[in-house]
């Protein structure tokens, strides 16, 4: 039997041990004894994320410490089963928080978006980076910075598809700086929304945006983990 509490809540994120965790940033309290089925989501999990390194070992082009191309399965070429598998980690990493939407950035951030918003049976909104003449009428927008391309981008959101009562997921293709990261929740806490959890797929961890986003409060649950950086190296966080 499971046996789940939720409780309202606000304070910093503090994990005691598999039978206790309390994700202040998603606002709740979570209270789960099932240990079975947490420790067969963690192998799930482990067997995903050790998928995503052979992946981005065997195809993944380090240029320098700041570029990692992996155009072969998920910035150009998509590989949907992949896909598929990073959306159902996400899905069981965040499945008690209440999410009512999945949230993602143009364009790379799609592919494993949709398949998290699939498994999770929710909508999927995609910030669109410049202004469009499809989205007409009020909008939420930020201005954000690319370290790595070097350009400001508008972040925009239609006031249609977000409303104060939406419990949002991110999700993104890379975590370097948090500037994508913190302009998204920009334009989603613009509504009276609240973002409970930041999904990455690859994260930048020599980089500071997981310390900036985790100081703000914000849960982030990475995939894959890079340590290390530079032409011709890529190397893991030891977890």
């Amino acid at each position: 039997m499971r046996n789940i509490i939720i409780v309202n809540v606000l304070a910093s994120q503090i994990f005691l041990g598999c039978f206790f965790r309390l994700n202040i940033n998603a606002y709740c309290i979570k209270f789960d004894f099932s240990l079975e089925k947490n420790s067969k989501m963690k192998k799930e999990g482990d067997i995903i994320m050790n998928l995503l390194k052979r992946r981005i070992l065997q195809e993944g082009i380090a240029l320098n410490q700041n570029v990692l191309k992996v155009d072969s399965f998920l910035n150009h070429q998509v590989d949907p089963k992949l896909m598929y598998e990073m959306g159902k980690a996400f899905k069981d990493y965040f499945e008690n928080c209440g999410i009512t939407k999945v949230v993602t950035i143009e364009s790379s951030g799609i592919a494993p978006a949709v398949m998290t918003a699939i498994q999770m049976n929710i909508p999927m909104i995609i910030l669109k980076k410049q202004k469009s003449k499809i989205l007409s009428g009020e909008v939420y927008q930020k201005t954000v910075h690319s370290f790595t391309k070097n350009l400001d981008y508008e972040l925009t959101l239609s006031k249609k598809y977000i409303c104060k009562d939406d419990k949002v997921l991110i999700i993104d293709d890379f975590l370097a700086y948090g500037e994508a990261a913190l302009g998204a929740i920009s334009v989603i806490e613009q509504a009276g929304a609240n973002v409970l959890g930041i999904g990455i797929v690859i994260e930048k961890s020599f980089q500071p945006g997981r310390k900036i986003l985790e100081d703000k409060g914000y849960n982030i649950y990475s995939l894959a983990r890079i340590s290390k950086l530079g032409e011709g190296i890529i190397e893991f966080v030891e977890e």
